[in-house]
This record gives structure tokens, C-alpha cells and sequence, in this order.
């Protein structure tokens, strides 16, 4: 690998390899590669464990009131392929990586190949400068992802996070009212409340059932106390 071909992609990584050799094969592919043992194939293979475990400590630190299908669900998009094909062309990294001449046009480049990449130069930096190196560089990428993604499941957990808390704290279980619909049958409105020991909570509307339901969760963890609403 050139010098200046290792300075571009240590510079995008924000890492400096100690052992150059090990990035060289991180950035080779099995179809620019004399033997299946020296492109990057077995890195991404390690490199997808690490990932997974950083990903996976992270969000059991940082959401400890999400059960366990909450962060099955959020770690599954972290570190989808999609999701490491998104980073590697944000990093530029792909673009650098020894392809076969057949390969060029590719449209796997977009997909698969650019997610392979990103795991395989994970695991690279992970020998190289072990776990804390890689754990730097994995939360430092995933860091805008990780809090779109909590956003994003925070939506859909209003109903989940009060389940727990009725469940933890009051030794009961939530059950849901409609109290109301409107609108015609293509496009109605649903008005529901959340129900705890005979104690029904603040309704809200929806253009679901389901968004209804969603939303009288979030009223009654209000009133509970478990979301404070932000001072005016």
C-alpha cells in the first residue's frame, strides 16, 4: 500500500496504525486478493463481533430502562449492513479498497462490499491498538446514530416503558380504552386512555389505534412523573 494511500485512510478513521500491513489487508478484497486468506474476509468476520459488542455495551449503558426486545431492535439497525455501508461511504473508505478489474462497476459497492470494509477495518484497528481503540472509533462514527435511533425507538416505546414502570413499581399490569372514534371508515380518529388499577389516565388522539394507544402511554408517564416535560 502507498504511503499516501495509508495517510488518506488513517485520516479518515482518525486512527494511526502502528503495523501498516494489517490496514493493507483490511482494504483488500478476495477478488483483488492471490488467495481467500489474504484479502480482508477473515477481518470481517472479527470485526463484526467487536462491533457487535461495542454497540451492544453501549446501549445497555446508556437506555437502562429499555427491555430487552427495545435494544434487540435498536442494535439490529446499528450494525445492519445498510447501516455499515452508510458509515464506509461517509468515511470515503470504500472508494480506497483493491478490488479485482470485474469488480469496478459493481453496484455490490454500494451494499455489501463497502459493509465488509467498514468490519474489516474495525477489527484492524482492534489488533492493532486493541479493544479501547476500537471501541473509540466505533462509538465516535455510531455516536449521530445512536441518538437518531433512540429518537426513532423512543417513539414507538411509550407503551413498553410504561408497562415496566406499572409493573415494577405498581405490581400491575396496563390495559388500553377506547373511548371514542371519528371520521369516516377511510379515515377515522381513535381517542384511547391507559388504564391502571381501575385508574384510567389522560387520553389522547390518534389515526390509529395503535398511535392512539401510543400516545396515552406517553400521558400517563407524564402524569407518573417517569417524562418530565421540559420548563417553558
Amino acid at each position: 500500500m502507498k504511503k499516501q494511500i495509508a495517510q488518506q485512510v488513517e485520516k479518515a478513521l482518525g486512527y494511526d496504525f502502528s503495523d501498516r500491513t494489517i490496514l493493507r489487508k483490511a482494504l483488500t478484497h478476495s477478488s483483488a486478493a492471490s488467495g481467500k486468506l489474504e484479502s480482508n474476509e477473515r477481518l470481517e468476520f472479527l470485526g463484526d463481533s467487536v462491533l457487535g459488542m461495542v454497540i451492544c455495551q453501549a446501549l445497555f449503558e446508556r437506555f437502562p430502562t429499555y427491555l430487552e426486545g427495545d435494544l434487540t431492535k435498536i442494535k439490529s439497525k446499528l450494525v445492519s449492513r445498510k447501516t455499515c455501508s452508510f458509515l464506509a461511504n461517509q468515511l470515503g473508505v470504500d472508494d480506497l479498497l483493491e478490488i479485482g478489474p470485474g469488480m469496478k462497476k459493481s453496484r455490490a459497492l454500494q451494499g455489501s462490499i463497502s459493509a465488509a470494509t467498514l468490519e474489516a477495518l474495525i477489527a484492524a484497528i482492534y489488533l492493532d491498538g486493541g479493544f479501547e481503540a476500537a471501541e473509540s472509533f466505533i462509538l465516535r462514527i455510531y455516536a449521530p446514530l445512536i441518538e437518531q435511533s433512540d429518537a426513532d425507538q423512543h417513539q414507538e416505546n411509550y407503551k413498553s416503558l410504561l408497562q415496566q414502570h406499572a409493573q415494577q413499581n405498581m405490581s400491575r399490569s396496563v390495559s388500553y380504552e377506547i373511548l371514542d372514534e371519528k371520521g369516516p371508515d377511510h379515515n377515522k380518529c381513535f381517542e384511547s386512555a391507559a388504564v391502571i388499577d381501575h385508574k384510567r389516565y389522560p387520553s389522547a388522539w390518534g389515526t390509529t389505534k395503535k398511535e392512539a394507544q401510543q400516545n396515552a402511554a406517553y400521558n400517563a408517564l407524564v402524569e407518573l412523573g417517569v417524562i418530565k416535560l421540559p420548563k417553558e
